[in-house]
């Protein structure tokens, strides 16, 4: 006898948390494919229903279909991403092309889409009318408008790009576990924090070297290990095996899924009548052409770079030779120390975990938006390490939970994001759950875990996410919380991180975690002094990912390339970011934003492109008192609550009074 399936009925839990522990791998399995069979009686019941197509017998049927195959997916790609077996990797495999196969069969449908455009929207409210209007668009975006033999060709095409993109994202987890380094003696491990090295030979124990060091890796092309390393050669070495991964002629390379994915982009864009791929990208944006979004890369371009190379001379000057990209961090981090007097290895003591949670970003938003946080330890994740807490407004009343995921493991992959269990729907009658995963090293049993600077924004950063799904308002779950265009998603989670050094947020979780001294007003007064140190680097960096991202999408059919990184070296350089001591922040081989899936292909310029309202954003906080109620409640009223249930560029206007401007993201940037 097996277990009955948890997920084949609505869970029993708070807010509709999935009963994790008691859910097999194949329970994930029957669960995805009766949902599926299922979602499909409920889309031919729609398109082949005799009577006169309404709002509420087409689109709010559509809306209310397929909740048995959300819930499942739901819970079982939350696993993929973040605690992912070899079982899991398999169901992976095997189910997202059928996934794929199933979108096709409801938006190439041709009985559901007449029905869709013979929906009467002249009586229905904005929200309403703007479900009837994204449904269509998508229809047409999916090849509606297509005859049989090319809707037959681009089912095959997604089929195959959804095989390539798995694929691409298990290769590239197991190449990132693959290229740590092992290292056997511990004073070639000089100038790292000893909790880091607690942690790696932790590492190493559980890799079976027992004795030795294991230096992980995280996604991005420069591992933060190489800001503290002394030893050059090992600084050398992890570098090297950072940039070498997805290319280094092996199991793991690739380089062929690549090439496949780009050229079977550049068809479909083909045949849905585009130019390219990022023109049919850009489509489903809120910037207005791909024009405007190569233009404004174009003008930060030429800045950031002669910015890098300033700081590029600093260094050289300060380490006395020839400056290597794996000297870069290790000399950067001596300049904010002897330059700016900040040692940001001395200042993590002060940034634990559990204070930058609870005393840092929680109060933060209990500041401004009312908001309190209860943790929930009767209620289990899908890992030990997951915490859970409810959520609830300054009345009392449940806003939804939230789940926190923040330590690496081999299971995970690499970086941060957050996404969704349940997505908040009146229609529906659902709240929030959502779910912030980081990739922080775990101590040592017993001690806490330390952030360095950049883990303390990148918490601050998925908890925006979080806010956004959390604080949706919306009817339809079509719109619910972070479903907006990609180049819009980014912008609540940078406005987030405005809080890191606010005055009062900042003493608040910025404690020596021994002494609960807080962090000293001189090194908070050189942590802002400093902060345009580095943006040269930092932002020529982020420009060549999202140059190359481009230069990967804009290719037709007839010129993708058969060499991979020749192909790479020549766009960053035609873009004017091929600085020989900056790799691209993500190089071809393991970017998986863009290859890994189609979330962010042609569009990882969505982080500067929301940064823009991003540090306007903070402009009008600062303009209006900071951190207050009245400022949250109105952000959240007209930002965060609206979802894509109106023009996402329409609520920035009705928050901010008018559209962005572009000088504050330059000031910030040192770009001015």
């Amino acid at each position: 006898m097996t277990s009955p399936n948890p997920l084949l009925s609505p869970s029993p839990l708070p807010f509709g948390l999935p009963p994790f522990a008691d859910i097999t791998v194949q329970h994930y399995a029957e669960a995805v494919e009766a949902g599926l069979d299922q979602h499909l009686q409920e889309i031919a019941a729609i398109a082949d229903n005799p009577g006169r197509a309404t709002f509420d017998n087409t689109v709010l049927a559509m809306e209310r279909s397929g909740q048995l195959l959300n819930r499942a997916a739901a819970a079982f790609f939350t696993l993929v991403s973040a605690d992912a077996t070899d079982a899991i990797r398999d169901l992976e495999t095997d189910l997202s092309p059928k996934l794929s196969t199933h979108q096709d069969a409801v938006f190439l449908n041709r009985n559901l889409h007449e029905r869709f455009a013979a929906v009467d929207v002249s009586g229905l409210d904005a929200e309403s009318a703007r479900l009837v209007e994204e449904y269509l668009k998508e229809f047409r975006q999916s090849g509606i408008q297509l005859d049989a033999t090319a809707q037959e060709r681009l089912k095959e095409i997604n089929a195959e790009l959804s095989r390539l993109g798995t694929g691409f994202g298990q290769r590239t987890k197991e190449a990132m576990k693959s290229a740590a380094l092992l290292v056997d003696d511990v004073t070639d491990l000089a100038g790292l924090p000893s909790s880091d090295i607690a942690g790696a030979a932790e590492a190493a124990a559980a890799a079976g070297h027992e004795g030795k060091y294991l230096l992980t890796l995280i996604q991005p092309s420069n591992q933060p290990a190489l800001a503290s390393l002394e030893n050059r050669t090992i600084r050398r070495r992890l570098f090297e095996a950072s940039l070498a991964r997805g290319t280094s002629d092996d199991s793991l390379d690739v380089r062929d899924l690549i090439l496949q994915t780009v050229r079977l982009r550049a068809e479909k864009a083909r045949l849905l009548g585009f130019a390219n791929y990022a023109e049919l990208v850009i489509d489903q944006q809120t910037a207005p052409s791909f024009e405007a979004v190569r233009a404004m890369m174009g003008r930060l371009a030429p800045a950031a770079v002669r910015n890098a190379q300033g700081e590029a001379t600093a260094l050289a000057e300060l380490a006395g030779h020839e400056l290597q990209p794996w000297d870069w961090a290790f000399y950067s981090a001596r300049v904010r120390k002897e330059k700016y007097q900040v040692d940001e290895q001395a200042i993590r003591p002060y940034f634990t975990l559990e204070s930058v949670l609870s005393e840092g970003v929680f109060h933060a938003a209990t500041a401004l938006y009312g908001i309190t946080f209860h943790e929930r330890p009767d209620l289990d994740g899908y890992h030990p390490d997951v915490r859970v807490w409810e959520v609830r407004n300054e009345d009392g009343s449940r806003l939804g939970l939230f789940l926190g995921d923040y330590f690496t493991r081999e299971t995970k992959r690499g970086g941060a994001w957050m996404n969704s269990l349940v997505e908040q729907s009146r229609l529906l009658g659902t709240q929030g759950v959502v779910i912030n995963n980081l990739n922080i090293t775990k101590p040592a049993p017993g001690e806490p875990a330390l952030l360095s600077l950049d883990e303390v924004r990148t918490v601050f950063h998925e908890f925006g996410h979080a806010l956004h799904g959390l604080f949706s308002d919306v009817t339809y779950p079509r719109f619910s919380g972070t479903s907006v265009p990609r180049d819009f998603v980014e912008y609540p989670s940078q406005v987030n991180e405005m809080w890191i050094m606010w005055p009062e947020v900042l003493a608040n979780y910025a404690r020596h975690h021994q002494t609960g001294e807080p962090l000293p007003a001189d090194i908070v007064r050189k942590l802002n002094d400093s902060q345009l140190w580095g943006e040269g680097f930092a932002t020529t960096e982020y420009l060549g990912a999202a140059l190359l991202d481009v230069a990967w999408h804009v290719l037709s059919e007839a010129d993708v390339p058969e060499d991979v990184i020749a192909f790479e070296a020549k766009a960053l350089a035609e873009a004017g970011v091929a600085h020989p001591l900056i790799p691209p922040r993500y190089r071809s081989g393991y970017f998986q934003h863009i290859f890994a899936g189609a979330g962010y292909a042609a569009s990882y310029y969505s982080y500067i492109w929301s940064e823009i309202l991003d540090a306007d954003t903070v402009e009008w906080f600062k303009e209006n008192g900071g951190l207050t109620r009245t400022n949250g409640d109105v952000f959240r009223s007209e930002l965060l609550s609206r979802g894509n249930s109106r023009d996402p560029l329409v609520s920035f206007r009705a928050f901010r009074g008018r559209d962005a401007e572009l000088e504050p993201l330059l000031k910030r940037r040192g770009l001015d």
